[in-house]
């Protein structure tokens, strides 16, 4: 099968011509695999789609098109009203996302130790002291002022989970500069819940180059140079 070993980006299928030569074209939306209703994915353009499938496609058929350079993946699920994001929301955001990254290294911590693969040995060295630390905040439903307060008077636990998500993201390539593609396995998951995050992210980028430098990431989660 010429097509076995041949590659193409999201929203394209391999397609072998007559002379078994392969080549990428665009999936057809409509032959895409059906999917269940919590596989729907809203696009930018405010419509629900049955899959990152029928997404790319369509997205796929539009290139070249100004439509299609604004079509991206907008977040998990189909679309809904999403509030507005407030000043003073945009400006506590920091604090629950910095203690949810936190809590999330937290529970990979404890999976590790029953089940290892979650981190890599580096990364459990580094987590280990967060999770033995006894003034550590537990994971719960906390006000602004209590994570404020924790942040300003446990700092140093707060570092490595900002740094560790960045690093997560930064893959496609690894240079240090966050993408908006890079970004949107994050954003994607989080936007029904977290109606801030792209606002967020997009007061982010200090120097509105459409990426997200290690510095400006750090700076929006409010760690130190």
């Amino acid at each position: 099968d010429p097509c076995k070993n041949f590659h193409c980006k999201r929203g394209k299928v391999c397609h072998a011509d007559k002379r078994g030569k392969p080549s990428c074209i665009c999936q057809d939306p409509a032959a895409c695999p059906s999917t269940k209703d919590y596989e729907h994915v809203c696009g930018t353009d405010n419509k629900t789609y049955d899959g990152t499938c029928q997404l790319f496609g369509t997205k796929c058929q539009l290139e070249g098109t100004k439509m299609g350079r604004q079509l991206h993946l907008d977040y998990m699920g189909s679309c809904k009203y999403i509030p507005h994001c407030t000043d003073y929301e945009v400006d506590q955001f920091p604090l629950r996302m910095r203690d949810w990254l936190k809590n999330i290294l937290m529970q990979y911590y404890e999976r590790d130790l029953d089940t290892s693969g979650f981190l890599t040995e580096k990364q459990r060295s580094k987590v280990k002291k967060i999770y033995q630390n006894g003034k550590r905040l537990a994971a719960g439903n906390h006000t602004v002022e209590l994570l404020l307060h924790d942040f300003e008077k446990n700092y140093h636990m707060y570092v490595y989970p900002v740094h560790w998500q960045f690093h997560q993201l930064d893959q496609h390539p690894v240079d240090r500069l966050l993408t908006h593609s890079e970004l949107a396995p994050l954003r994607a998951s989080l936007v029904p819940m977290e109606h801030c995050i792209t606002r967020f992210f997009q007061e982010c980028d200090g120097d509105q180059d459409k990426l997200i430098a290690l510095k400006e990431w750090c700076h929006c989660f409010g760690i130190k140079e």
